[in-house]
């Protein structure tokens, strides 16, 4: 690719911020990139014009521009301009006009610059050049589960002092760096890229999962299951990403069902079933449950449970709660269009499922277990393994189960 055809992305409100947009668009000029101007302004009265108008973004919704900028409704006003603004990039990006993106902003414009570049596929230069990314609980938000670079200028953008100079000429050369170095191509070869959720209570046996598969000539991508990257995972799947599953760490299911900290949205565990490519299921997890500690009941306050860290506490999820989780793994995996094997640790589903351990309740597990046989297809086969999930042998049974279904590397 010449550097003549690399096509940046600026997403900014030039109402409130053109001079410092500007200047960020003629460094990335002096480095050989084009910036491609997209103006989402609230309230018109821009001095510059870019490339792409708030109309023409609102138009892309069937609204108007005054329509949007007369709404009384301000999250309806920035939903739609996410909308076009998405509409737009990923057009720009189909038709090979679009190789980076960077946003410009405070804590408005980078919830929409942001949410703009997750509409964007993994592996696309994203740079959020924001005044509020360390603001208490945005910083996440901005980045959710997308691939993006988030730059704390600590200065307002406001102004063209030096400091602020600085800060946009480091991003800019962030973004050529990306853009002009050399990188892997985000995608693995066919029929071997294989998606590993993988927790630390589990991590012994998904890096021996990983190690045997990659041994075997699969690409193995691991994500840490809390409810972020594993979501992050079933965007990817639905993408095209990857060839096969092994789920090791599902518990972001009953998490989303229960409202918990390590929810993973109502979509968790369905996108491999929906594109028909093969799952290997375990269970690290799944009987524990992990709520905020400001919401406990006092029922919840009377549970055994175990201190991951000073930080983290998990609590055994009731025999109730067990079947909850189970019968949702059932109306989940039987719509699969691929093949399904569950495979189960009959002594423990984590390193955290030791005997001496309050929550270790193995009897107590296979509730789960006598549910999901009672209500899952025949075709899924459901095998519970002697061994701990840490257990070298239960990670043994694991491989085994990947390479009877996944396709050849």
């Amino acid at each position: 690719m010449s550097d003549q055809a690399l096509k940046v992305l600026v997403v900014s409100t030039l109402d409130t911020k053109a001079r410092e947009t500007v200047y960020l668009k003629e460094k990335a000029a002096s480095l050989g990139l084009e910036a491609i101007l997209m103006d989402l302004s609230m309230r018109g009265g821009a001095q510059v014009k870019a490339q792409i108008t708030p109309a023409e973004v609102a138009a892309e919704t069937g609204s108007s521009i005054d329509e949007i900028r007369s709404s009384r409704e301000r999250s309806k006003s920035t939903s739609a301009f996410i909308e076009g603004g998405s509409a737009i990039a990923l057009r720009l990006w189909r038709e090979g006009k679009l190789h980076g993106i960077m946003g410009v902003g405070g804590a408005t414009g980078s919830l929409m610059a942001t949410e703009i570049m997750r509409a964007l596929p993994f592996g696309i230069p994203k740079i959020m050049i924001s005044s509020a990314a360390a603001l208490p609980g945005l910083s996440t938000r901005f980045i959710g589960t997308g691939d993006i670079m988030l730059f704390h200028t600590v200065i307002e953008l406001s102004g063209l002092s030096n400091l602020l100079r600085n800060v946009l000429d480091r991003a800019a050369c962030a973004m050529a760096g990306m853009l002009k170095g050399e990188t892997t191509v985000p995608k693995a070869s066919a029929g071997k890229a294989i998606a590993l959720t993988m927790l630390g209570p589990c991590d012994s046996c998904g890096h021996r999962v990983q190690q045997a598969l990659e041994d075997r000539g699969y690409q193995v991508i691991g994500f840490h299951a809390a409810g972020v990257c594993d979501r992050a995972m079933e965007e990817m799947i639905e993408e095209g990403f990857f060839e096969g599953v092994v789920d090791l760490a599902p518990g972001g299911v009953g998490e989303n069902l229960f409202g918990f900290m390590r929810d993973a949205g109502p979509k968790r565990m369905e996108p491999a079933g929906k594109v028909g490519i093969p799952q290997v299921i375990s269970t690290c997890s799944v009987n524990h449950i992990t709520p905020s500690r400001s919401t406990y009941t006092s029922e919840m306050a009377g549970r055994r449970k175990y201190d991951l860290d000073r930080l983290r506490t998990w609590l055994r999820i009731s025999p109730a709660e067990l079947r909850q989780v189970a019968r949702v793994f059932i109306e989940k995996l039987n719509r699969a269009r691929g093949p399904v094997k569950i495979v189960i640790p009959g002594r423990g589903w984590s390193s955290v499922d030791v005997p001496g351990n309050p929550t270790f309740d193995p009897l107590e597990d296979m509730i789960f277990v006598e549910e999901l046989k009672a209500g899952l297809e025949k075709n899924i086969l459901v095998s519970v393994v002697d061994a701990n999930m840490e257990e070298p042998a239960f990670a043994d049974a694991v491989v085994d189960s990947c390479l009877s279904i996944f396709p050849k590397a």
